[in-house]
């Protein structure tokens, strides 16, 4: 596991202005892989995935028997283009507003190639303004970027670890860019309630096609946004959430059930800095999954792998 130093200081407070802006930055190659590829169930295809270097799309159809994919790379602080037919492009991550950011996205795209319509209006952001028009958000730190991306990584690896306990319907590890989280979700097996809907610039049937079925979510969010809870933070909810989830015992310390936003949440500063974070996480998540799973009477035995999966030999 990884020694403490290794998982980096991620303070609100350091970088919020650039996280405000690359969220927007990010909905822009979201949102192209909305246009562009097949939908799969809850939306998963919308979501971008860690790569060694910060965030990527999966590859997607680009007419004309061509793919391409893009990469947010937070080491040389670059979004990168590239299609199956050799070509490349790339943007600096520098800071510029984002409507000036989204006039060179749209430019690369035409370079390419690949002809798509993006809707220029954040997604699940409150008050929004339209990409074109947004000459408020225009910062970058790369620092801060190669921060947030290193979190990504560990992140990614543990919650891919977590995952491999399940032999249930299990979701990707994947980032979904409208509410900048990175999650992996277990589901029972079972129809949910009808969601209620309600979330700024996300259309209800959106919502709704994304909890239709039993499930409990576990991620880690690089805070801000104007949510009620400001700093970095891992989170696990349950939806259809069981009655007595709240007073669960989830653990490590000093994790603590928001009752605002329905959520165990365990602030990132308290992970990072112990002696084993990657077993704080794996704590939070499989002591989460177990309220959830034994308060909604899911079929553990048929969903659940006894023994920790073996590693495969070249």
């Amino acid at each position: 596991m990884a020694a403490p130093e290794s998982w980096p200081a991620l303070p609100l407070e350091q970088w919020d202005e650039t996280r405000a802006t690359l969220h927007l930055w990010m909905q822009m190659a979201g949102k192209t892989r909305l246009a562009l590829a097949p939908m799969e169930n809850h939306w998963w295809q919308v979501a971008l995935h860690v790569s060694a270097r910060g965030l990527r799309t999966p590859v997607m159809p680009a007419g004309a028997g061509r793919t391409l994919d893009l990469e947010f790379d937070f080491v040389g602080h670059t979004l990168t283009a590239r299609t199956s037919d050799g070509l490349l492009e790339a943007l600096p991550l520098a800071a510029q507003t984002t409507a000036a950011f989204y006039e060179h996205y749209l430019d690369l795209l035409r370079r390419l190639g690949v002809a798509v319509r993006v809707r220029p209006l954040p997604s699940e952001i409150a008050d929004p303004i339209p990409f074109d028009q947004d000459r408020r958000h225009a910062a970058y730190d790369p620092e801060a970027g190669r921060r947030f991306g290193s979190v990504l990584g560990h992140v990614d690896r543990v919650l891919k670890e977590w995952r491999g306990w399940f032999l249930g319907k299990s979701s990707p590890v994947h980032f979904w860019w409208g509410a900048m989280d990175l999650a992996c979700t277990r589901f029972s097996g079972r129809p949910a309630p009808l969601h209620p809907g309600g979330i700024p610039n996300l259309p209800d049937r959106v919502v709704r096609e994304a909890y239709s079925h039993e499930c409990m979510s576990v991620g880690w969010w690089p805070g801000g946004g104007g949510a009620p809870v400001l700093e970095p933070a891992f989170y696990a909810y349950a939806y259809g959430e069981p009655e007595g989830f709240a007073s669960a015992a989830v653990g490590p310390a000093p994790a603590a059930y928001h009752p605002e936003m329905r959520e165990w949440i365990l602030p990132y500063e308290a992970v990072r800095t112990r002696p084993d974070p990657a077993a704080a996480i794996l704590q939070f998540a499989q002591s989460a999954y177990e309220a959830a799973a034994d308060l909604g009477g899911w079929d553990r035995k048929a969903l659940e792998r006894r023994a920790a999966p073996a590693r495969a030999t070249a």
